[in-house]
């Protein structure tokens, strides 16, 4: 039987204020908010219609007609058709979210008024029963409940109800937790084990994270029983899907899912039976994340111990160097062992958000540096290219080598987009990337968990900033300061009340040594600590009677590396991508031109960092001598017995995330040796 062993910190008790993710921050805070509001109020002149609160005044306003003595089909009719995507409820939920903890860190009247006018419309959508979806409202009400696999109706409970917590949690108002209670409610006296119940379980996984997160709200136990009967009931046969399909009177159920259709909804196999990640990437990682938080709460050593095999395939076999998941376009789902195409990566911005998920609840099983790796990885990359400099133009797919023409005229890269986009008809991941941003700060530290073997402070993300945590009856405050991922430096203070009384408090801090790093090296109060010796599973334990001041000084150095892939991932053998610190780094074509893949950096050069303040926000770049044939120097033949002549180009690289913030152009990661 597991049992959780740290406890994230809370929001409000981190206050971040580094150079490089508080000035992100607050842009999402500013700018990004406002924006995405504009967005689902159709105000965007440049972006194609969302449609998202048109839709739900409709539903209300269906709802008023109804209770005022209209005919179902009447009152639709006076309304008008539903214009947008049948799960869009849950941008209008994320959006929310993002705001909850917008207003945690940043109270602000005007903005709680806009949060307010959103769950009234919210509210005027509820149906009597708890049932909240504006598509089945106004299009399709006889249809509700009546196609789990494919109609997100859970999924967009889910988002709902993950929503209403973090309001709850930022303002202390009850009402729309009330009503997300209600419709929790209404899903679990249909779904179950029980007679007389449905045993059926959701397409897009989502609902299972959030019923966990409106337990711990709430106290109320049957949220967390029904989350676990979603865990428990996917991939038994017979098969839920099946038979609602064919109560629709499909006659070839799944047609158009390439075989084995089950794996798609990483329904093929009980969940404590799998050990391969298949699917829809996104499904996937919040399928993981709902399991892990499961576990935590119930002890389940089986569900933690699948999710174990499941993180070591996906981290050693599917994933790419930037942190994305889900590498083929078709299903936005996982493949093979390998598989790992840069020019053909779908890597959804939401998969790599749904990792940081499932990294985060894996450290609060098991605090090792991989999880707190992978999180960092994916934050730093496959998340943070997900939104431009300017918080206002969003990166559905996220490639790892663009050739804008073959984008334009192969069929098979419609997917990559050359530009970031205003706005998506599947808008899942503007809101969904705002929400991650806004509440960064529970992710850089946690505490030891009630129970756990020592009381101790973790250090999982190198940020700065001034947190306050709870352990063992007092709050000890911790103050980073650093230019990190810029520098290599990392300065940690700490404070507690305790101790500026004059009473030391005794735990274990942990440090994470990041894996990249090959020799961190730490002083305590100036005294050196022997990292090899005090090392546990990627943490540095440093266990003493902390006074009032004393001081943790890091320092990771940030050499540039030339990474390379494992043999048996085809697409990048004999190829290099460039590593410092936590980034991964890029060709440009605004930086070097054209023909990005005749580039070569020869295994010999010295490639040099340095900052430079004026370029994309202020970036470090890195700079070598590589190697290029010259336009036109091969000649009329297409295929010829000779080597092509080289010239000397300087190459200059700059991390992945900052691209296509310029003109649009040609980009890699990866590069010829």
């Amino acid at each position: 039987m597991i049992r959780r062993n740290t406890q994230p910190a809370a929001l409000r008790a981190v206050r971040v204020s580094d150079g490089f993710w508080h000035p992100r921050m607050e842009i999402i805070r500013t700018k990004t908010v406002a924006h995405q509001w504009d967005a689902l109020n159709d105000r965007l002149p440049d972006a194609a219609p969302s449609h998202v609160i048109s839709d739900l005044r409709k539903a209300g306003a269906v709802l008023k007609a109804e209770a005022a003595g209209a005919a179902g089909s009447e009152s639709r009719e006076a309304v008008g058709e539903f214009q947008g995507i049948l799960f869009q409820d849950s941008d209008l939920a994320k959006w929310l979210e993002t705001l909850s903890y917008r207003l945690t860190t940043h109270p602000d009247p005007k903005w709680e008024s806009v949060a307010e006018e959103a769950i009234n419309l919210l509210e005027a959508a509820q149906q009597d029963d708890g049932y909240l979806n504006t598509y089945f409202s106004v299009a399709k009400p006889e249809e509700r409940w009546t196609n789990l696999r494919d109609c997100h109706e859970l999924y967009v409970a889910g988002h709902l109800m993950e929503a209403a917590v973090a309001y709850f949690e930022a303002t202390g108002r009850r009402r729309f937790l009330d009503m997300m209670c209600r419709f929790a409610d209404a899903v679990d006296r249909l779904f179950g084990p029980e007679a007389g119940k449905r045993r059926g379980y959701p397409g897009h996984e989502e609902i299972e994270l959030a019923l966990v997160k409106l337990y711990r709200a709430t106290g109320r136990k049957k949220y967390l029983d029904l989350s676990r009967y979603f865990l428990d009931e996917r991939g038994r046969e017979p098969h839920y899907f099946q038979k609602e399909a064919a109560e629709r009177g499909e006659v070839e159920p799944l047609r158009k899912i390439r075989r084995p259709p089950y794996d798609y909804f990483q329904a093929h196999l009980p969940v404590r039976e799998q050990t391969e990640a298949v699917g829809h990437a996104v499904r996937a990682m919040y399928l993981y994340s709902g399991m892990m938080d499961v576990a935590l709460e119930t002890g389940d050593q089986a569900l933690a111990d699948a999710c174990r095999k499941l993180w070591e395939n996906v981290t050693q076999r599917r994933m790419y160097v930037t942190g994305g998941v889900g590498s083929s376009s078709h299903g936005e789902a996982f493949t093979f062992d390998y598989d790992l195409p840069p020019d053909r990566a779908y890597t959804e911005t939401c998969a790599a958000i749904g990792l940081v998920f499932w990294a985060h609840r894996m450290l609060q099983w098991e605090p090792r540096g991989e999880y707190a790796d992978v999180m960092e990885r994916a934050l730093y990359n496959g998340v943070l290219s997900g939104i431009s400099l300017d918080g206002q133009r969003y990166f559905y797919v996220n490639p790892l080598e663009v050739w804008p023409e073959a984008c334009a005229k192969r069929e098979d890269l419609h997917h990559v987009k050359v530009t970031r986009q205003p706005w998506f008809g599947c808008a899942c991941c503007p809101p969904n990337i705002s929400r991650l941003l806004a509440s960064l700060g529970r992710y850089i530290y946690s505490a030891s968990a009630e129970g756990a073997p020592e009381e101790s402070l973790y250090v999982h993300l190198y940020v700065g900033s001034e947190a306050s945590l709870e352990l063992g009856g007092r709050t000890v405050r911790l103050v980073q300061e650093t230019g990190y991922p810029w520098e290599e430096a990392v300065r940690l203070t700490v404070r507690s009340e305790e101790t500026s009384a004059g009473s030391p408090a005794a735990f274990t801090l942990f440090l994470r040594m990041p894996g990249w790093c090959r020799d961190p090296r730490v002083r305590v109060n100036g005294t050196d600590v022997n990292v090899a010796a005090g090392l546990r599973h990627g943490y540095l334990a440093v266990s003493r009677e902390w006074k009032e001041g004393d001081v943790c000084e890091m320092v990771f150095p940030m050499g540039v590396e030339r990474i390379r892939s494992h043999p048996e991932v085809r697409a990048s053998a004999g190829m290099i991508a460039l590593r410092r610190g936590p980034l991964v780094y890029c060709l440009e074509e605004a930086d070097n031109g054209p023909r990005l893949a005749a580039v070569r950096l020869p295994r010999e050069a010295q490639v040099s960092a340095r900052f430079e303040k004026g370029l994309l926000g202020g970036v470090t770049v890195l700079s070598a001598p590589g190697k290029r044939p010259p336009a036109g120097s091969w000649g009329g033949e297409l295929y010829a017995p000779t080597e092509a002549r080289e010239e000397e180009l300087p190459l200059k690289a700059i991390p992945y995330y900052a691209w296509a913030n310029r003109e649009p152009g040609e980009m890699t990661v990866w590069i010829r040796e």
